[in-house]
């Protein structure tokens, strides 16, 4: 079942109050409902007419729709670095990916683009680290920090396309790299069955909608 942008983000803002202030570390998986446009803390909002919600980490804009979204909370130190928390969460999806028979790699490194030169969709240009087939963008991640602990969330694309964003085209999905329907149940399946230590993931986190009002008004009745 999908959640509206307004509570997932809520509740990625929750997770990563609870780690930051009590520690555990949490992998949730979602989906969205309406499908909604979510911009960067810092980004522009130069669209209309689609359901739009800002997300607390940075990065560009990405089409949530057919699409399988992932966030990590944790501390730095689990990973070591944001850099490591970054590569290392990235080799974990490749890697699940993989057993779905998806030629999954991560992009190599290269000199970050220039503020000026920012596409406005995430998945125009890869980075560093990013996962990708064949050249092609498969995952956006961003990231936060908040004291010793980060959110780390991204969208895999499982079908349909970015073109709702005038400057996306460079991705793809898994549906058109295998030829054949994958569901996002599945997809989940297959990371939750690689993922391994230090932490597992949970669909729904353990977390009182008492304690957080803010998630409780945002819940569907």
């Amino acid at each position: 079942m999908g959640r509206s942008g307004e509570y997932n983000m809520a509740m990625d803002e929750a997770l990563l109050e609870e780690v930051a202030c009590h520690g555990g570390a949490y992998l949730r998986f979602y989906r969205w409902d309406p499908p909604t446009l979510s911009l960067g803390r810092n980004q522009p909002n130069t669209f209309d007419d689609v359901p739009i919600v800002r997300r607390p980490t940075g990065g560009q804009a990405v089409w949530h729709e057919h699409e399988l979204t992932y966030a990590v909370v944790a501390p730095i130190a689990v990973f070591g670095s944001l850099r490591n928390a970054y590569c290392e969460i990235h080799t974990r999806l490749a890697s699940a990916l993989r057993t779905l028979g998806v030629e999954a790699v991560l992009a190599p490194a290269h000199p970050p683009i220039r503020p000026s030169a920012h596409p406005a969709s995430c998945f125009a240009s890869s980075v560093g680290g990013e996962i990708l087939h064949r050249g092609r963008k498969l995952v956006g991640s961003a990231q936060v920090r908040r004291g010793d602990a980060f959110l780390q969330h991204g969208s895999i694309l499982l079908d349909g396309s970015q073109g709702k964003l005038s400057t996306a085209g460079g991705e793809t999905t898994v549906v058109a790299v295998l030829g054949r329907s994958v569901s996002f149940e599945q997809v989940v399946a297959a990371i939750s069955g690689t993922w391994g230590e230090p932490f597992q993931p949970t669909a729904l986190p353990p977390i009182s909608p008492s304690a957080h009002p803010e998630i409780a008004s945002l819940a569907p009745r």
